[in-house]
């Protein structure tokens, strides 16, 4: 039986469940653009799979509607694929288990990928229905968003015939978003040494960094929580102060737009200093708890030796420390608030993965920023600082930011369906988050944007929920607007 029968609306939510039984981490697209393609073939749509798996897919207008300006629906196929500590699942093959907790829906131990797997399952429903009045519908599905927006950078809108477009991507019911920020990946690797003998007996400790709430890394980047790896980083930094550390593997995080959750380091210290060692992790857990305070109230650092010593490959002592500084010293959150829009995030970065590998430590940052040439800036001062400790510095997967648009007819006729919908006016945002329309709008002349979406809570992580009446008022609000002529 299905786990969200009778839910409604019962079209979105059978193509919700559907698609959560597909595999769609971001790289592992093709299933579910296979998928996309069958569903549009099985009922004469017109439909372009292009090579990177990206799917437009074209509806015709409904009788009466021939005349209406043409829509552009558009959401994208992946999703952040991460499962929860100790969760025993292969999420690059096996489907996610769906739940009903209250009035929302979540995964089992795992992300739900409602981020943005309830705007294909609008999609969908919008092209499956024969009762829905609507303009001609391009469906433009995109692949790869979560990890560099590569599908929409390299789609082929040429045959669209429509300049307004409805970005399905929004996470907040009620709030029409109207610009956004443009971002970049910056990958720093920081060289290490292998340490070819060492001298007298060692100790090897795990230290852990654990039970932090993590988040997305653009909407919950303000909000003063914990990011596993950066913490780490001081931790370890403050044992390569006192005792003479050795790296031996350090790895953190999932994805480097989500903030981490845990993280952890293995290294080598004298053995009788051990227990010293140790004892300064406690100190400085205790000196970050209090920083963080009710922010990030579960955060726990553990330090323990593992049973089997053993030898340990590991890195010399000089280029552990030089390595704990870079990353230490290199920037991390917010970098500047706009000085245009009260509490909005202009600039900002995301540490999202570390990782051991044999050549040295790996970072992978999130770059955001409502201001190009801050974005720009930013990944220069990323370069030279790295560069200062003989880091190599890679920037990749950049995109531009959707800048505000002072006319809007689309706009203008979305909030107005809202408020007759509501009796009230919709909030009108600009997002630090990234979505697809600043890349889009760059393909197609005067091509009028907005995002619109219904109410989802910790997307990118474990405990990743979507609501389901809201699901709901979103699916009716989207055709009211399609209904208006």
């Amino acid at each position: 039986m299905s786990v969200l029968e009778g839910l409604k609306p019962e079209s979105v939510f059978h193509y919700f469940e559907e698609i959560s039984q597909i595999p769609h981490g971001s790289g592992n697209v093709r299933q579910i653009s296979d998928y996309l393609k069958r569903f549009a073939e099985e009922r004469g749509l017109t439909c372009i799979q292009d090579a990177l798996y990206n799917m437009i897919i074209i509806k015709d207008a409904s009788e009466g509607y021939e005349d209406a300006a043409p829509v552009i629906l558009q959401g994208h196929m992946d999703m952040v694929a991460v499962a929860a500590p100790g969760v025993d699942i292969d999420m690059a093959k096996e489907p996610l288990k769906l739940r009903i907790d209250g009035g929302r829906i979540r995964a089992e131990g795992t992300s739900l990928g409602g981020d943005d797997g309830i705007a294909v399952a609008y999609i969908l429903a919008l092209l499956d229905a024969k009762d829905i009045p609507h303009p001609r519908l391009e469906a433009v599905l995109t692949v790869d968003e979560e990890t560099g927006m590569q599908g929409a950078r390299e789609i082929d809108l040429s045959m669209l015939r429509g300049r307004r477009l409805i970005n399905l991507d929004q996470e907040e019911e009620g709030v029409i978003i109207t610009s956004c920020a443009g971002g970049a990946r910056v990958d720093v690797n920081i060289p290490l040494c292998r340490e070819q003998a060492l001298n007298g007996p060692m100790k090897k400790l795990k230290v852990k960094v654990g039970g932090l709430l993590g988040g997305h890394s653009g909407i919950e980047i303000n909000k003063g929580r914990g990011n596993a790896n950066r913490l780490l980083g001081l931790i370890l930094w403050e044992l390569a102060g006192r005792f003479a550390l050795r790296l031996a593997d350090m790895h953190g995080g999932l994805a480097d737009n989500a903030i981490p959750r845990e993280a952890e380091a293995f290294v080598l210290v004298e053995a009788r200093q051990a227990e010293e060692a140790a004892a300064c992790v406690g100190e400085k857990e205790r000196a970050i708890r209090a920083e963080l305070g009710d922010r990030d109230a579960g955060f726990f650092v553990s330090c323990d030796a593992p049973e089997a010593q053993g030898q340990t490959d590991c890195f010399d002592i000089a280029s552990t420390e030089r390595a704990i500084a870079c990353l230490c010293e290199l920037p991390d959150g917010v970098v500047a608030m706009s000085r245009e829009l009260e509490g909005l995030v202009e600039t900002s970065l995301n540490l999202g993965i570390t990782a051991v590998a044999e050549g040295g430590l790996r970072l992978s940052y999130a770059v955001r920023s409502s201001v190009d040439a801050e974005r720009e800036a930013l990944c220069a001062r990323l370069r030279e600082t790295a560069a200062a400790y003989g880091a190599v510095t890679e920037v990749r997967n950049a995109y531009p930011g959707w800048a505000y648009r002072r006319d809007s007819l689309l706009r203008d006729a979305v909030a107005g369906v809202y408020e007759e919908m509501y009796g009230r006016k919709p909030v009108l945002e600009a997002i630090h988050a990234g979505v697809e329309c600043g890349i889009l709008a760059a393909k197609i002349p005067g091509l009028d944007c907005v995002s619109i979406g219904p109410d989802m809570s910790d997307v990118h992580t474990p405990d990743e929920s979507l609501d389901i009446a809201s699901a709901q008022r979103t699916w009716e609000f989207l055709c009211a607007i399609l209904a208006r002529r």
